[in-house]
């Protein structure tokens, strides 16, 4: 199975052209609707596939959350998607896809795995407002195969920010406002657990900002910006003094954004900040290379806060 994942590498030369790579996976047939799912997970946050080994399971775990299993020395916590999803099955799971983002690695149980599909961004969709609220903004985006399926992207982050139980307060009570008024950010995001930090950091800082759910969202409403800023003489770093984005957004990524941002002589002297939970060196070198100015793994918001003190200040 860890064929399916042999040329991650190569696969970075996709950034910047709005593709992306999927690996699909099935939990299984849920009880309730007599349909098994497609579900997919972005190649680069995937470490490798394999059967389920051993887990140690310990006391008072979180709502599926399985226990812990040891790979190569170090131990990972291992979630049953299906259980944490409430999706109702008889399948036990065969696979664990180990994940690696914002730092961390994790195991996630599914019933098997397909194959990579590689597709266009603008082929990812936003869901129905309706399901995002019926799983709790668990799925970011949607896509249709040839073959009729839907794909349904999962918010990971969000799954190991509610599995963890992580207490993050701690990490904002040293940060201070930048003690400069009337500063605005524009930030992109489809994860609705990361927008909420952002817009905490932001808060804490005493920082003005606007949002969008995802790149397309967000290039449009900058070009409306821009457009009533021209309108009223005004050149548009005035109304806002940095762009914030995600990397993985439905419709249009981060690369493509930043790219078209930065070739847009309206924003010139607009930092863009890269934000993302693919926080390594292949992904920061793809970030630079479309023109960020800076990039910053989520979840830090201490790191966060500095460069936005730096750069606004």
């Amino acid at each position: 199975m860890s064929e399916l994942l042999k040329n991650i590498d190569g696969r970075t030369k996709l950034a910047g052209t709005n593709k992306l790579e999927i690996l699909l996976f099935s939990l299984g047939k849920d009880l309730r609707s007599g349909r098994k799912e497609t579900f997919g997970i972005n190649v680069f946050k995937v470490r490798e596939v394999m059967r389920i080994p051993e887990i140690t399971r310990a006391p008072e775990m979180p709502a599926g959350v399985e226990g812990m299993v040891s790979l190569r020395g170090i131990l990972v916590p291992v979630v049953d998607l299906a259980k944490y999803a409430t999706i109702e099955t008889e399948v036990t799971p065969e696979i664990m896809i180990v994940t690696e983002y914002n730092g961390k690695t994790q195991g996630f149980l599914v019933e098997a795995v397909d194959t990579i599909l590689r597709l266009d961004w603008s082929a990812m969709r936003v869901p129905p407002q309706m399901l995002t609220a019926q799983m709790g903004g668990l799925v970011t985006a949607v896509t249709e195969l040839g073959d009729g399926r839907l794909v349904m992207m999962l918010d990971v982050e969000k799954v190991l920010s509610e599995t963890s139980h992580y207490d993050d307060s701690h990490l904002f009570a040293t940060l201070k406002p930048i003690g400069h008024r009337g500063r605005t950010v524009f930030f992109a995001d489809d994860s609705s657990v990361a927008r909420k930090q952002i817009e905490r950091t932001l808060d804490t800082l005493e920082v003005n900002h606007i949002s969008a759910m995802n790149g397309l969202e967000a290039w449009e409403e900058l070009q409306r910006i821009a457009g009533q800023a021209e309108a009223s003489q005004t050149p548009v770093k005035d109304v806002i003094q940095l762009v914030l984005t995600d990397v993985e957004m439905p419709e249009m990524d981060g690369y493509v954004l930043t790219r078209k941002i930065k070739t847009d002589p309206r924003f010139q002297g607009i930092p863009v900040i890269m934000h993302s939970s693919l926080s390594s060196t292949a992904n920061r070198q793809l970030g630079l290379s479309v023109g960020v100015d800076d990039y910053v793994p989520k979840f830090e918001p201490q790191k966060l806060a500095e460069i936005l003190t730096r750069l606004l200040a």
